[in-house]
């Protein structure tokens, strides 16, 4: 305040004096110095009275940091001049910041994880804002670690500054641990609406870190870091390679802890959905493949009645957890599904049954007009995500030349080329040709030639 009333009369009554005997001191300048050195010995005094009262201790350094943001930002106070800062860097009024600013933030995280709104998107019913679906307790939290790194980025030396970010590390690291242990109270409910938030919120922090890794601020940092390993001998040539190449960040170890209990929690989702529709498909896999009509036989091609269960079971998973889960988390979900079910329904239903050519077109029809377009919402080409099911439906349902052709040109064939180009000639690319021999001999509807 005093640099404040006093501008208008440095500026236009003493400057002009200064630079009139050619001198090349600025007054402004030299006002806030003097001021400042004022203010560091009333500091250097009070802060030892103050240093075991949290509360008192706490006040002093958010009082602090804003003197200080308004003499740099506002007064243009040079960063290479002594600063308030200098004192709170000083060792054991350092130390107590660290201590004071952990306890209380682990007093909020504690009230965040505690509110009833805990697990609540505040943005729930703003669609575009809430792509992330992020529970109010992973935002309050990344915004406590982002208020912390406002508080420490104006340190004068980087070291402070590592002391910090060790801090901010350990706060991912609790808060990580908490989620975990909120996860294990909610394991028998996978796919319930907190089991789902949790999930969102480990997504949400991931995202954030990894961003904050290409942040200039942290990348200065890891340049600090990677100087003190150097001369620790703390990391191995490895990765102190790695953090010169910016190939890993300051963040990597709590990034793969959170990604690891992230898959780990959506392979429990995938897992359970997954028994369900086994379950769901118990009537499908006992279906009469054998003795179907064919396509002439029938007026028209409809879904087979033991299908609906597990068709149903999954539509409803989809719905709920496509309402549930960020975009990007699942997207990795029905991706993860899809592989298990694709296995499923090629090795328990195709490969454990022999098909005439009803059941084999009943099965395409099933497949592709029924459980493919159950994901085309959420890709373009589902089928390509089913390659062993599409590409055994097509075997299947080949011609009878077209058959027997195939079956001659695989068992003639001398060299894996030849099979090859004849799988891919109708479609075959996944399925070796061992796979294809198997699924022609599961066909029933072949001539009375032998073959």
């Amino acid at each position: 305040m005093w640099i404040g009333n006093h501008t208008q009369f440095l500026d236009e009554k003493i400057q002009p004096i200064l630079d009139k005997v050619g001198s090349s001191v600025n007054a402004r300048l030299e006002f806030s110095r003097g001021l400042m050195m004022l203010v560091l010995e009333k500091l250097a005094t009070d802060i030892p009275c103050l240093l075991y009262d949290d509360s008192l201790f706490c006040h002093l350094v958010d009082e602090v940091l804003l003197f200080e943001r308004e003499l740099h930002t506002v007064h243009s106070y040079p960063g290479t001049f002594a600063s308030c800062m200098h004192i709170l860097s000083e060792e054991t009024c350092f130390q107590r910041w660290l201590t004071v600013e952990r306890k209380f933030a682990l007093q909020k995280m504690d009230s965040m994880l505690s509110s009833e709104a805990a697990w609540v998107s505040q943005y729930k019913d703003i669609t575009d804002v809430d792509e992330m679906k992020v529970p109010d307790c992973a935002e309050t939290f990344m915004t406590l670690l982002l208020v912390i790194t406002d508080r420490y980025k104006n340190l004068p030396t980087a070291s402070r500054k590592l002391q910090f970010l060790e801090l901010q590390k350990d706060l991912v690291d609790d808060f990580r641990i908490r989620l975990t242990q909120v996860m294990k109270e909610e394991t028998r409910a996978s796919l319930g609406f907190r089991y789902c938030a949790i999930l969102n919120a480990v997504n949400y922090i991931s995202t954030v870190l990894a961003d904050w890794a290409d942040n200039v601020f942290f990348l200065q940092l890891q340049q600090a870091a990677l100087e003190v390993f150097a001369e620790n001998n703390t990391l191995s040539k490895l990765q102190l390679g790695q953090l010169a190449s910016m190939e890993s960040s300051v963040f990597d170890d709590m990034i793969n802890l959170l990604e690891r209990l992230k898959h780990d929690m959506l392979t429990r989702q995938v897992d359970h959905v997954f028994r369900e529709v086994k379950d769901a498909a118990k009537f499908y896999k006992k279906e009469r493949w054998l003795s179907l009509p064919s396509q002439s036989e029938q007026a028209v091609m409809s879904l087979s009645s033991s299908a609906c269960p597990l068709l149903l079971t999954l539509r409803d998973r989809l719905l709920q957890l496509e309402q549930q889960l960020c975009f990007s988390l699942f997207k990795i979900f029905w991706q993860m599904l899809v592989e298990k079910l694709d296995i499923y329904i090629y090795q328990e239903i195709i490969l454990a049954n022999h098909f005439n050519e009803g059941g084999a077109a009943q099965l395409q029809f099933d497949m592709t007009r029924n459980l493919f377009p159950l994901f085309s919402h959420y890709c373009k080409r589902p089928e390509n995500y089913f390659k062993h099911v599409k590409e055994a439906c097509v075997v299947l349902n080949l011609n009878i030349g077209s058959a027997l052709l195939l079956k001659d040109v695989l068992q003639s064939a001398s060299g894996q080329l030849p099979a090859t180009a004849a799988l891919n000639e109708v479609g075959i690319y996944k399925l070796a040709q061992q796979d294809v021999e198997i699924l022609l001999n599961l066909r029933t509807n072949w001539p009375n030639t032998g073959k």
